[in-house]
């Protein structure tokens, strides 16, 4: 005898308009974070500036590229300014996080450095008193950055780090991956030290800055990425600016990355820069 089975759920028609409720929360949901990516790509595109400064005898090159996959936006910048004393000022660093506040803090940052320049050019204690500064505006947030001033009087380029990247230096003389004393990252603690350091640019030579999105990748170790960055620097430091910055930035394919990346070149002729 066929017995007929007995339902033991709601009906179909209930499952489907409780499945299309529940892709409507997924789709909204998916809408607000692509509204925030997009609004978060927007800030870091206006927090990148639009052209690098020079002078004689000093060509400089920038290149950015965003996280590969997610839909994350990173926090990775740079920046480039003349400073009130007819020297240039240069910054590259990486936010933490990866969302519209990261953007926004990314923009607190980059606005703390500019405000403080204008009282002293001292890489070191440009830092210190950014990082007070972003401190005194109580987020939870933190950054690295590298500051460089640049002399073109004196062809001095001073250099203070706050827990970011080793820069790599090429010239005739070799590449070398620069592991100069620094501080602790932006908006950790108050009162920090930033140690300078200082260079002669008496000959010809490229100083590259990077973020770890160009050479740390999820398996990829950051020393074997500085190591790409030293070999592209080494063949390049006597070339285009512009084109240094392009097979740096190729660095990061190699790491399949997950991060943005940024870096920023700074290649000088041996001077005068005057």
């Amino acid at each position: 005898m066929n017995r007929r089975r007995t339902p033991t759920g709601p009906p179909s028609e209930e499952l489907l308009h409780l499945l299309g409720q529940l892709t409507g929360r997924v789709m909204e949901r998916i809408k607000l974070q692509q509204a925030r990516v997009a609004l978060a790509v927007e800030l870091q595109r206006h927090m990148l500036p639009p052209e690098l400064p020079g002078l004689p005898g000093l060509q400089t090159a920038a290149r950015y590229v965003p996280a590969q996959t997610g839909l994350d936006i990173g926090g990775d910048w740079y920046d480039a300014f003349m400073l009130p004393d007819g020297s240039l000022g240069f910054a590259i660093g990486d936010v933490q996080g990866h969302d519209v506040e990261a953007a926004a803090f990314m923009g607190q940052v980059r606005t703390g450095l500019h405000a403080v320049a204008g009282a002293t050019t001292d890489p070191g204690d440009v830092l210190s008193r950014a990082n007070n500064l972003l401190l005194s505006m109580s987020s939870d947030l933190l950054a690295t950055c590298t500051f460089l001033r640049f002399d073109p009087v004196l062809g001095e380029l001073t250099d203070a780090r706050a827990g970011h990247v080793p820069a790599v230096w090429g010239t005739a003389d070799g590449t070398e991956v620069l592991q100069d004393p620094g501080g602790l990252p932006l908006g950790v603690f108050p009162d920090q030290h930033y140690p300078v350091t200082r260079r002669r640019l008496s000959q010809v030579g490229a100083f590259v800055l990077i973020t770890d999105g160009v050479v740390e990748g999820p398996t990829y170790p950051i020393e074997n990425g500085l190591a790409q960055v030293a070999a592209r620097v080494r063949a390049g430091y006597d070339g285009d600016a512009d084109d240094l910055a392009a097979e740096v930035i190729s660095v990061a394919d190699l790491t399949g990355h997950s991060d943005d990346a940024a870096v920023l070149v700074l290649r000088h002729d041996g001077g005068p820069y005057t």
